[in-house]
């Protein structure tokens, strides 16, 4: 299974792709670290970022996204573009989860990668999407563990 993890700050989605084949994490290539969304009021850039992200997505044969949930309101409620670059997520061809980066970290104590982040040649900036993806695919191996 192939997932795209995908961290949503500002007008940025933040991508990191990990696939689970067996009992193997694979971190593969990607041409992209991030999809930026230009302008968030203008519906023909909206188009174009829900085009650009489905082609990486197929591109890549990605089996399902996942994106870090963010609070609907508070201090650190998402901003309305985040919400807007999300749906244009999930209206694509791929299946999009929102999951708990609580939960993700979670998955990540119990079952810790066998590799140091630094190692995986990854930015710094996409940590928080590995993380989630790492995550989520042990939460589709082991379930939620009490």
């Amino acid at each position: 299974m192939r997932v795209c993890g995908v961290e949503i700050n500002n007008s940025e989605a933040i991508i990191c792709l990990l696939s689970l084949d067996g009992e193997v994490f694979n971190v593969p290539d990607c041409r992209a670290r991030s999809i930026s969304l230009r302008n968030t009021t203008d519906t023909q850039a909206i188009n174009e970022f829900h085009f650009a992200f489905d082609k990486l997505m197929q591109d890549y044969q990605v089996d399902e996204v996942v994106i870090i949930s963010r609070a609907l309101k508070g201090k650190f409620a998402g901003s309305a573009a985040t919400f807007k670059m999300e749906t244009a997520i999930q209206l694509g061809s791929k299946p999009a989860t929102v999951f708990s980066m609580n939960d993700a970290k979670e998955q990540l104590k119990r079952n810790p990668p066998q590799v140091d982040f630094e190692g995986l040649e990854l930015r710094r900036i996409q940590k928080p999407a590995f993380e989630i993806a790492y995550g989520f695919l042990n939460f589709k191996r082991y379930g939620k563990q009490d």
